[in-house]
């Protein structure tokens, strides 16, 4: 496994990226950085990071073997290998905020962003950027945040983190590289925060409804049980679920 360690960068993903442009890399080439200055997460959010005090790290792959529509999949079992690692660390009450976030209990720890590329409807290369908050133990203006030093008092090693984490990626690509994609989507069903509780929801609208959170479809659509007693399913830019 090849890894490229940087002392500053504003973004592994982009970094990956621009490499992977200019030369054919191979599997699981890691970027890992000790401060990322523009960590970028979902919906345009930026993530901040003490310098060398969390894993911030991007992994290529490539040979997916997947159609546009199956995508989601990637964020799946980036997802269950996330919580697998820290599984092994006996990480308190671990969930996944739909549809990435790892949270333990109602506190996130880790973030990833997925970019993918796609030509003729096939799913060609995956860069999986994660960023998790290790031993970092002060969280300006964000409550909801959290590390492993602060649940556990444990100073972590990184370097045996990030090993653990691609370890565990290839476990979860194996499954996906031979297409169980019912076993992936059930065990991440399992680990959603807040499945079939009562919840709180914010639409593109400003809206806030109620609902239960059932699971996800086929393309990672929110399945939502509403009032009603009616499925809705919503994207990625359609819902905010709220604490």
């Amino acid at each position: 496994m090849r890894i490229i360690k940087l002392n500053a960068i504003d973004s592994t993903n982009t970094y990956l990226k621009q490499i992977s442009a200019s030369e054919m890399l191979d599997d699981y080439t890691v970027v890992t950085t000790k401060i990322q200055t523009q960590g970028r997460g979902q919906r345009g959010t930026v993530w901040n990071s003490e310098s060398n005090k969390n894993l911030t790290c991007s992994v290529f792959k490539r040979g997916l073997n997947m159609v546009a529509d199956e995508q989601f999949y990637i964020s799946i079992m980036t997802s269950l290998a996330v919580v697998k690692t820290l599984q092994s660390f006996n990480i308190p009450k671990l969930h996944v905020k739909w549809p990435n976030d790892i949270l333990s209990e109602n506190n996130k720890i880790c973030g990833i962003l997925i970019e993918n590329v796609i030509k003729n409807n096939n799913l060609i290369e995956s860069i999986i950027g994660i960023g998790l908050n290790v031993n970092q133990t002060k969280f300006e203006q964000l409550p909801n945040a959290s590390s492993l030093k602060i649940l556990t008092g444990t100073v972590f090693n990184l370097d045996e983190l990030l090993q653990l984490l691609v370890m565990n990626l290839k476990y979860y690509f194996k499954y996906l590289n031979s297409g169980e994609f019912e076993f992936l989507k059930a065990e991440y069903e399992q680990k959603l925060f807040r499945k079939d509780k009562p919840s709180s929801f914010k639409d593109i609208q400003g809206n806030i409804f109620a609902g239960f959170i059932k699971g996800i479809n086929e393309v990672g659509h929110l399945q939502i049980l509403l009032e009603d007693d009616v499925l809705k399913e919503f994207d990625l830019k359609e819902i905010t679920l709220l604490y």
